[in-house]
């Protein structure tokens, strides 16, 4: 077998050029997507720092809105707190007017038969006003004894009605849309004493005792 000649080992001036002409190309498709791969990165950071700032806007609006409504919140809880009655009261105006307007007569001398017919409409006007919000007196007389409703001040012998059902009533008791709002302080009944048997004192409560253990239990 021949051996290769020195011109068939190393190639010539002419070759090595054509070999760096085709590599060229290559190289530079590469560095174009380089480049192109670089500006692609680039444009999805500046998408990416453009959300960031959106949501940073966005968590600053959140609070502010959440930091106007407590504080509206707070301003409505300080007008119920101060002005939460106001209705109530502008229905209890019209009865002070008639009771003053009773006492005016009364000064007058226009007599008591007046006197007391003013007293009971402004009563009669007092109560359709309560009823209005909800507050409605306990029928006490003749029930059974109740503790729920009722507060005993005391007991009275009775042949007439049973054994602890309410006979006297010393103060009414109302309600609060059906919920207790002041029990009603009454007498309630005991046996009599059968025939030959000491009658025993009744027992009767001071409702000075009860008001000031009352406001005891609400403090």
């Amino acid at each position: 077998m021949a051996k290769k000649t020195d011109q068939d080992a190393a190639p010539t001036p002419a070759q090595a050029e054509n070999e760096d002409a085709s590599k060229a190309p290559a190289a530079s498709q590469d560095i174009a997507g380089e480049v192109e791969a670089v500006k692609q990165l680039r444009e999805e950071l500046d998408q990416a720092q453009e959300q960031v700032k959106i949501q940073q806007e966005q968590y600053l609006r959140t609070l502010a809105d959440m930091e106007n409504l407590r504080k509206r919140h707070q301003r409505e809880k300080e007008e119920l707190a101060k002005y939460g009655n106001e209705e109530l009261l502008r229905e209890t105006l019209p009865v002070i007017d008639n009771l003053e307007r009773a006492l005016e007569h009364a000064e007058q001398g226009e007599g008591q038969g007046g006197l007391m017919e003013g007293v009971q409409m402004t009563l009669h006007q007092f109560y359709q006003v309560l009823s209005k919000f909800g507050v409605e007196p306990i029928d006490a007389m003749g029930q059974p004894f109740d503790p729920a409703f009722h507060q005993a001040m005391g007991q009275l012998e009775s042949a007439d009605q049973p054994v602890n059902t309410v006979v006297q009533q010393m103060q009414k008791g109302y309600l609060l849309n059906q919920r207790l709002l002041r029990p009603a302080f009454v007498m309630v009944s005991k046996a009599p004493p059968a025939p030959g048997q000491q009658a025993q004192p009744e027992v009767q409560v001071d409702k000075k005792d009860t008001d000031t253990k009352d406001n005891e239990d609400e403090t």
